[in-house]
């Protein structure tokens, strides 16, 4: 295939998992963990025990990544996590038999253990960066734009009492940002993200629905759903007994991807109220803002293609183009979830793309639009 892959052990390729293996998938998502399932066949041994359940490189908790390659040249470390589960199936005379191993990316760790603390005078990015600095992850550098003011002990202090992943994912919800953990192309070299997706800049691929020669999709499913606020009402007494903060907002702070919004799209907007404990008004309107932009993803496109014929990889939080599919469907999405597939053949990734707006229609019928 036009496409390669590896399997790697702590750092380390194992060709015979890659060579043997009978399945293998990787899930990115923008909102949960990555995932990996990987099964291999169980053989018995010289020793006449079973092979592969007993085999320590896929043990509790062992470093498994996968890295992947296309036509482009480009490497990407699919995932980088750990061995949590394993599933072993035994038939007769051992033909069928097969072990079934799935895990979770490198997040995983920040959920061992809930933890009961207070931050004082630090923004909410500084806390991402001093809890992903405890397990070596790098903060990304878009982190700390939109930050929050700091939380200070004469206002408002930030109690945790959760695990540090279940909290750094509440702290990112509140103030529209997205948190999670990957590696771009080195396997335990690892980022921590915990910011809003970047929107501008050109795709990083295109899918093309119909053509003669280029077309690297079959079929989408595409659907929007207008049910989501496009204002927010707030206001909140303050504890310093000033006037009550007002927050109200009708703007994402994101980069609409067409040219219809969902305000614009919408024939009966819809409004929502929104209390939340702060100190100023500032911070409320963020609050607000966070919750019109994960309003706003009201189109969701789902399709499936191959990375031989795409010439690249698709990854979360990067933006595509989507061709030919009429007027008010073509153009570019954010990609939120990819489960890649990949097997000795092929490596088929299937997509859930988003957008925030859609086209303006045709001025004329006919044809497959942009």
């Amino acid at each position: 295939m036009s496409t390669t892959f590896d399997i790697l052990i702590a750092g380390a390729p194992v060709d015979d998992f890659t060579s043997q293996m009978a399945s293998l998938e990787v899930e990115e998502n923008a909102d949960l963990p990555g995932a990996f399932t990987l099964t291999l066949p169980v053989k018995l041994n010289g020793q006449g025990d079973y092979d592969a359940p007993a085999d320590p490189r896929i043990g509790p908790l062992a470093n498994l990544a996968v890295t992947a390659k296309a036509a482009d040249g480009v490497t990407h470390c699919l995932i980088d996590g750990y061995v949590l589960v394993h599933k072993v199936h035994l038939s007769r005379g051992s033909a069928d038999s097969h072990v079934t191993i799935w895990g979770q990316d490198a997040s995983w760790l920040m959920n061992t253990a809930e933890q009961v603390r207070e931050w004082v005078d630090v923004t909410d990015a500084a806390v991402a960066a001093s809890i992903f600095g405890e397990y070596s992850f790098a903060p990304d550098p878009s982190n700390t734009g939109g930050d929050s003011p700091a939380h200070t002990e004469s206002g408002h202090s930030l109690m945790q009492r959760a695990t540090d992943a279940q909290f750094l994912d509440g702290l990112a919800k509140r103030s529209g940002k997205l948190c999670r953990v990957f590696c771009t192309d080195t396997p335990g070299v690892r980022t921590g993200w915990f910011a809003a997706p970047s929107l501008d800049g050109d795709p990083t691929a295109t899918l093309v629905l119909n053509g003669d020669t280029d077309a690297n999709v079959d079929a989408v499913d595409i659907s929007w759903d207008v049910m989501r606020p496009v204002s927010v009402g707030t206001q909140q007494a303050l504890f310093t007994g000033e006037d009550p903060a007002v927050g109200d907002s009708e703007d994402t702070g994101l980069t609409a991807l067409d040219a219809q919004d969902l305000p614009t799209f919408m024939a009966q907007p819809m409004s929502a109220l929104l209390t939340a404990t702060v100190d100023d008004g500032g911070e409320l309107t963020t609050r607000a803002q966070a919750v019109l932009r994960d309003a706003s993803w009201f189109v969701k496109c789902e399709g499936t293609t191959d990375a031989g014929r795409l010439g690249s990889i698709l990854r979360v939080g990067s933006v595509v183009a989507l061709n030919a599919a009429g007027a008010m469907h073509s153009g570019k999405y954010l990609v939120w979830k990819v489960r890649h597939t990949i097997t000795t053949e092929a490596h088929k990734m299937a997509f859930t793309l988003v957008r925030n707006a859609v086209g303006a229609p045709a001025a004329t019928g006919g044809g497959f639009g942009l």
